[in-house]
């Protein structure tokens, strides 16, 4: 699963002020929008001829590669000394299901429908927050929570002749980012980023190591390519979001980045001539528009917590 995420980003935020640079932050998530799309089309792809275990292995090889000179040049000590070692290897679990739960969502549903879906991790996170967190969640965010999942049904459309029981793949897959998400906020105080990056390349590429040996299809060297182009397009959509959410709020970014919707849509009807129906788009609106005030939410109880925090002594 390769989503922007608000979340993600305001729960790993340093709390230190940055420069506001809100247009520029428009621009990056705009473009990492394409490159995550351009991913799941890659993974559905290759879907076809390659096992989706097999896709995510090559997704996490490269994510390996790429945070390989970063972990050896880390300072402060070994990248995989964390002080919470145990969800640390469960957040990075929770990511590998996560992918592989969507890639291999991809092989049986539009790409439109799994990538609208995928959206609804958000709301995940606001009943995991109370579950693992015992964070308060006020009556506007469980309505947000609610109008979110009704999106859902809206898209899947359960009891219909539209229904299509695949649609649970990437649900599960959201299931599993959104716990992603919320062990990231438990121990981001606790490990620099660069651990918990290193954590999830090497948990995530010998996880699947041991997995991809019981599917394993040999590729030809365009599968390959394709499936590197997967991990590089993955891997380079997260960074930028990164930066993105660098120079603008959550607040302010969180509808650009459901973009991402369009370029899947444009990219399923282009290359697999998958074309949604009107309820898809409904759905998708519904759940845009409670992802958006979810995020509007959590922008505005960080900003509570950073003004309840004393400031240090000079």
């Amino acid at each position: 699963m390769t989503v922007t995420s608000p979340l993600l980003v305001e729960a790993v935020r340093p709390p230190h002020r940055r420069a506001e640079r809100p247009l520029r932050g428009i621009f990056l998530i705009l473009g990492a929008t394409v490159f995550l799309a351009c991913s799941d089309a890659l993974a559905k792809y290759l879907g076809r001829t390659m096992p989706p275990v097999e896709i995510a292995w090559l997704r996490f090889l490269v994510f390996a590669v790429i945070m390989l000179p970063a972990a050896l040049t880390s300072r402060g000590g070994s990248v995989l000394r964390s002080a919470r070692p145990k969800l640390q290897v469960l957040r990075s679990l929770g990511l590998v299901s996560s992918s592989v739960l969507f890639i291999t969502g991809l092989h049986f549903l539009p790409i439109a429908e799994a990538s609208a879906t995928s959206f609804v991790a958000p709301l995940f996170v606001t009943a995991l927050s109370l579950l693992l967190l015992g964070e308060h969640i006020g009556v506007r965010r469980w309505a947000a929570t609610l109008v979110g999942l009704i999106g859902v049904l809206i898209v899947v459309r359960p009891g219909t002749a539209a229904f299509n029981p695949a649609v649970i793949l990437p649900i599960l897959s959201a299931l599993g980012w959104a716990l992603t998400l919320t062990l990231t906020r438990m121990i981001s105080n606790a490990d620099r980023t660069v651990v918990t990056m290193s954590y999830s390349a090497l948990i995530g590429f010998v996880s699947l190591s041991l997995l991809v040996p019981l599917v394993w299809v040999t590729p030809s060297w365009q599968q390959l390519a394709l499936g590197l182009g997967v991990g590089l397009a993955s891997t380079t959509g997260q960074w930028i979001v990164v930066m993105a959410f660098r120079h603008a709020d959550a607040s302010a970014l969180a509808p650009f980045s459901y973009v991402q919707l369009l370029w899947a849509t444009l990219f399923g009807i282009l290359l697999f001539g998958e074309i949604p129906d009107l309820w898809t788009f409904i759905g998708a609106a519904v759940i845009i528009a409670s992802g958006v005030y979810t995020a509007h939410r959590e922008r505005a109880r960080h900003l509570k917590r950073i003004v309840a925090e004393p400031y240090p002594s000079p």
